[in-house]
């Protein structure tokens, strides 16, 4: 079973892009809860999350209003609907998962050593 984000690619500063991330397999025990992104020569980091008991999101400063994650529990399918797009966006976004339907705190989901699944990343790039 494989975690698949896809819908990244190119697109102009102020633009928009929707991401998604699914399990192969729906009925497996892995719920995609989480985005990350990672520049190159930095670090993979927080983009936002979306708690599964209540919807509750949570969502790193910079995205600041930008960005939207939801969730089709019919689908076991996260999404990361991007608006007003910066060149500094720019990077590797990935979608992690959780084993199981636990629920954290706002904290916790921003510590990526608490996700047991990641996907093989998509890129996005910002630029004109």
């Amino acid at each position: 079973v494989q975690l698949q984000a896809s819908g990244g690619g190119l697109v102009q500063p102020g633009g928009s892009l929707s991401l998604s991330c699914a399990a192969s397999d729906r009925s497996s025990n892995m719920y995609p809860v989480g985005w990350f992104r990672q520049a190159p020569g930095m670090e993979r980091e927080f983009v936002g999350a979306i708690r599964l008991g209540d919807a509750n999101r949570f969502y790193a400063d910079f995205v600041k209003g930008r960005f939207t994650i939801s969730r089709d529990n019919a689908k076991n399918t996260m999404y990361l609907q991007m608006n007003s797009l910066k060149p500094e966006d720019t990077a590797v976004y990935y979608c992690a998962a959780l084993k199981g339907r636990k629920n954290y705190n706002s904290s916790t989901y921003r510590n990526r050593n608490y996700y047991d699944y990641w996907g093989q990343g998509t890129l996005v790039t910002v630029s004109s």
